[in-house]
Formats: C-alpha cells, structure tokens, sequence
C-alpha cells in the first residue's frame, strides 16, 4: 500500500492547457474517486499517474518518492481499463497470469496467487474458458483479478464499468468496494457517473475544466457543495438551481412574485444569486406554512411514477423545479400546485461566480 501525492500537476497539448495545476493527497488504503464531465481531465490525471502520459508540470509522489521520471512499469501500480484489455487467444487463467509470468514469477507461485484471486473473484470454474465465452460482469471480474495478483501497491481504475448494464454495474461495485475492504489496497477511481463516485468513495474529487472543485466525503460534496457547478453535477435528480434577485430580505425567483425569506446578511440588495434545494426537500404544500419554510406556487409540467416514490416537475415562475414525493402523489399535467420548500436544507450561491454563500 502506498500514499499518492499530485503537486501542482499540469498537462498541455501543445498550447492547450488539460490539467491545470492541482493539487491532491491520497492517503495509504485509501478509496478516491475522481468524478467529472467528459474532457474535465480525470482519465488524464489517472494516465499521468501510471505513467502512461508524460506531466507538463509538477510532481507525482508515491509513498513519498517522486515519480516523475520512473517508468510505467516501476511505479508498483496496476491499471483496470474500461475496455477489459484481455487476450482472447488466452485462457482466463492465462490472462490473470500474464504480468506474472512477464516479470518471471515462479511458476508455483503463480498457480498460487492465479487461484487466490480466482476464488476472492468467484471465476473458479471460468479459468479454463476464453474470454468471449465469459459475460461483461466476468471479463471485468478477469481484468480486475490481473491487477489483484500483482498486490501492487496502487490500484488505478478507469471508467471500468461503462461497458455493463445497469444491473452488473450494481454488482460490480458491490464487487469492487468488498475487494477493497478486503485488500485495503489504496485506490484511485474515474468515473463520470456520480453514483458510483457517491457509493464507492471514502472522498470524491469533483473536476471542471482541469480543476478540482472539490474534495470531500460523500456526504460533503452532496449536502455542502461549494460551488453550483457541484451542487448541479452530484445528485439524480440533480438539485433545483433557480435564478434570483434579493430585494428587501426576500429572494424574487425568477421575474415573477415568487419569494422566500432570507437570513440577514446572506446577500446584499439587488444581489443576484441562485437558491439551490434538492428534489427530496421540495413536498406538496398543504396547510399552514412551518416556520423555515417557503410556500411557492406553480404548473405541473410532468410526473414520473418510479415505484418508490414520484418525480413532479413543476414550472415556478418561469423555471423548473422537480419535487421528489410520495408514490401515490400523483398530479395532473397543466394542474397548479403548490410545493413547500425546506429552507434550512436549501442553498445560496453568488451569481454569477456560483460560490456557495450558504450551503
């Protein structure tokens, strides 16, 4: 196991700038996920990393010891791929194997490890097929057990569930977060689903643009979200952004009556800012309004019955807001409505910066 350090690591592409100067400490057994659009630099950082891809500037530090100039091979880190990368000529085993057989491992050893991993994988009875007689969930289960048996000191994973459908993406990061509860291996994992980033992390990064935007525990990034670059990416559905003017303590949504109270001081007069609040703390309205409550009233637009509960979108003042209800709230298109916000789960943010100025 192994501590991973980014110092002001950068990447360009000629003049244009990828990476811009980060900074990130992983600690030994930790579980990191990089999280962020497409093009924001994650699958890059993690390439740099494993010296697939030469810095443009900074270091990378492993355990201490600055990586910058070690070959790919030296560094004592194992990559999972979103491709799987296996070789179809070659049976599971032999593709488990593969890196153990490539720096000379002796061969009883090999059988050893090669079946350790086998049984930690369940592909016990898959060892002597060929990958195209495995499913998806089984070639990635493949892929993960090559990485396992060279017990490197970094596990690097990217993207490697994109290839799967819903229901094995489900069980391989029940699969993967056991194998790190049993390895305690330190682990950096890309993604651009935020569901895995919120189910697998011990701290998610949340990326922009080649910047980090920020570093918390799940419950860090997704109830106090710095930014509302933040707050919009991390949650399904994501928070309710509405646009807003203060005015005399009160918050004007949008350019319509709309208003809810605010805290003195939060923003100065004629401020504009944007009021954050997610789906689960917007309910129907009815009776009289609680104190740290808001009332606002609007047209429902649609309803989404998913089991569990009901999606509602609304439109309030001119902007759209999703309710999420209980299952049998079930509203009709072009009614009107009112929804009750919870204000003290709500969020401000600086217009048009998007800093938190209360979250």
């Amino acid at each position: 196991m192994a501590t991973v350090e980014f110092r002001k690591l950068a990447k360009n592409y000629g003049a244009v700038p990828i990476v811009h100067g980060i900074d990130l400490q992983v600690a030994d057994g930790e579980f990191v996920v990089l999280v962020g659009p497409s093009g924001c630099g994650k699958s890059t950082c993690l390439r740099m990393l494993a010296g697939l891809e030469d810095i443009s500037g900074g270091e990378i530090l492993i355990d201490g010891r600055v990586v910058n100039e070690v070959d790919a091979r030296d560094r004592d880190i194992a990559m999972v791929f979103q491709d799987y990368a296996l070789y179809p000529h070659m049976s599971v085993f032999e593709n488990i194997a593969f890196s153990l057989r490539y720096r000379g491992v002796p061969a009883a050893e090999i059988g050893e490890r090669v079946r350790e991993a086998a049984r930690v994988l369940d592909l016990g009875a898959l060892l002597d097929r060929k990958p195209k007689q495995l499913s998806g969930g089984q070639r990635q289960r493949v892929a993960m057990g090559r990485a396992i048996v060279r017990k490197p000191k970094v596990f690097l994973f990217d993207e490697p569930l994109s290839n799967l459908d819903a229901k094995l993406r489900g069980q391989m990061r029940l699969e993967i977060k056991r194998l790190h509860r049993s390895f305690g291996i330190t682990t950096i994992y890309v993604t651009h689903d935020q569901v895995e980033a919120m189910t697998l992390a011990d701290r998610v990064v949340v990326m922009r643009g080649g910047h980090i935007e920020q570093v918390g525990s799940p419950d860090d990034v997704y109830h106090r979200p710095r930014t509302q670059f933040v707050a919009g990416f991390i949650g399904a559905p994501t928070m309710n952004l509405l646009n807003g003017t203060c005015r005399g303590g009160q918050l004007v949504l949008g350019d319509g009556p709309v208003s809810v109270p605010l805290a003195p001081g939060q923003a100065g007069d004629h401020a504009a800012v944007v009021l954050g609040i997610r789906p689960e703390d917007v309910t129907v309205a009815q009776g009289e309004t609680p104190a740290g409550m808001a009332d606002v009233s609007g047209t429902v637009d649609v309803v989404e019955a998913l089991g569990p509960d009901t999606l509602v979108f609304a439109s309030i003042s001119g902007q759209s807001m999703v309710a999420r209800v209980r299952p049998e709230v079930r509203p009709l298109p072009g009614s009107a409505i009112g929804l009750r916000l919870d204000l003290q789960r709500s969020h401000l943010f600086a217009a048009p910066s998007g800093v938190a100025l209360r979250s």
